[in-house]
C-alpha cells in the first residue's frame, strides 16, 4: 500500500476520532475506545487499540494490540477481543478496515460490560442464597439422630463426671482428715439400686420366698349346700322335756 493511500485513511480517521486518535508514526495509530453503551452500575472501561499497518495492508491484516486506559481487563478478555478483531479484519481484506475494527470493538466492549454486570448480579444472588441457607441451618439446628445423640450423651456424661470430681475435690479440701475418711467410706457404700444391679438374682430369690409356704385354696369346691350342712351340724338339738 502506498503512503498516499494510507495518508488518506489517516485523514478520514482523524475527522471521525479527533480526540481519540493519536498518530504514532507514518504507519501506526492509537485510538482510545469506550463502550458504545456504558453501564452506570459498572466501572468505566476504556481501551487503547494500536494498529501497526503492514506492507501488504489492506490485503494483509495489520498488527493489533490492546491496552487498558481506564478500568481493568483480564488477559483472557483481551485475547478474545483480538481474535474477534482479526476475524472482522479478514472479512474486510482489500479495503480500509480501521473504522470497521473500531466500530466492532466498541460494540464488543458494550457486550463485555453487560456480561460483567450479569455475572456480578449472579454472584450477588448466589451469595444471598447461601446466606439464607446458612441462616435456615442456624435457626433450624442440627437434626438429631441416634448416633449424634449417643455422641452428645457420651460427651455430656464425661463433662458431668469431671465437674462432679472437681466438686468432690473441693469438698474434701474443707474437711478434717477423719471427716474425709468417713466421707470416703460412706461414698463407697453401695446403694440398694447398685446392689440390685450387681446381683439380679436377689429379685428372683425374693419372688421364690413369696411363693414358699403359700397354700392354694380352690373356693369353687365349697358350694352353698355344703356350707348349710356344716351350719346345721353345729347347732345343739333341744328336747320337749327341756
Amino acid at each position: 500500500m502506498s503512503d498516499e493511500v494510507l495518508a488518506e485513511e489517516f485523514e478520514v480517521l482523524e475527522s471521525i476520532y479527533p480526540t481519540e486518535l493519536t498518530k504514532l508514526s507514518e504507519r501506526s495509530v492509537r485510538i482510545d475506545i469506550e463502550p458504545e453503551e456504558p453501564n452506570e452500575s459498572e466501572d468505566e472501561l476504556k481501551l487503547a487499540l494500536e494498529v501497526q499497518y503492514t506492507e501488504g495492508y489492506p490485503d494483509v491484516l495489520p498488527e493489533l494490540s490492546l491496552e487498558a486506559v481506564e478500568g481493568s481487563i483480564e488477559d483472557g478478555e483481551v485475547d478474545d477481543l483480538l481474535d474477534d478483531l482479526r476475524r472482522v479484519g479478514e472479512e474486510n481484506l482489500g479495503m480500509a478496515m480501521t473504522f470497521a475494527l473500531v466500530t466492532h470493538l466498541r460494540d464488543e466492549l458494550s457486550a463485555l460490560i453487560k456480561l460483567r454486570a450479569e455475572h456480578r448480579k449472579q454472584d450477588e444472588t448466589e451469595k444471598e442464597r447461601q446466606a439464607i441457607e446458612a441462616e435456615e441451618v442456624r435457626t433450624r439446628g442440627t437434626p438429631i439422630t441416634v448416633e449424634s445423640f449417643k455422641a452428645w450423651k457420651a460427651e455430656f456424661d464425661k463433662e458431668l463426671a469431671i465437674k462432679k470430681a472437681r466438686e468432690e475435690e473441693e469438698k474434701l479440701k474443707g474437711m478434717a482428715p477423719k471427716e474425709r475418711e468417713e466421707y470416703k467410706r460412706l461414698a463407697t457404700r453401695l446403694t440398694g439400686r447398685q446392689l440390685f444391679e450387681r446381683d439380679r438374682n436377689l429379685a428372683i430369690s425374693d419372688e421364690n420366698l413369696d411363693e414358699e409356704g403359700v397354700v392354694s385354696v380352690d373356693i369353687s369346691q365349697y358350694d352353698r349346700t355344703t356350707v348349710q350342712e356344716e351350719e346345721e351340724e353345729s347347732q345343739v338339738p333341744f328336747s320337749d322335756s327341756d
